[in-house]
């Protein structure tokens, strides 16, 4: 299937690196939970949330 429509963004296509660039300019926030049980009772409860973004640094003068 072919993109008809017309505008700027009809024609455009972007990278993975432009769509991973874009995501990190702004913060990606990850999220999850994993539990590993025997029986019902739960054994191990891993928590996990972490924040992902560029960062740029001050080049010394």
């Amino acid at each position: 299937m072919t993109g008809g429509g017309s505008g700027p963004l009809a024609e455009r296509r972007l990278s993975l690196l432009d769509l991973l660039d874009r995501l990190l300019a702004g913060g990606v926030v990850l999220a999850g939970d994993l539990t590993l049980s025997i029986a019902d009772v739960d054994l191990v409860r891993v928590d996990l949330r972490a924040l992902i973004s560029s960062v740029e640094g001050e080049e010394p003068p």
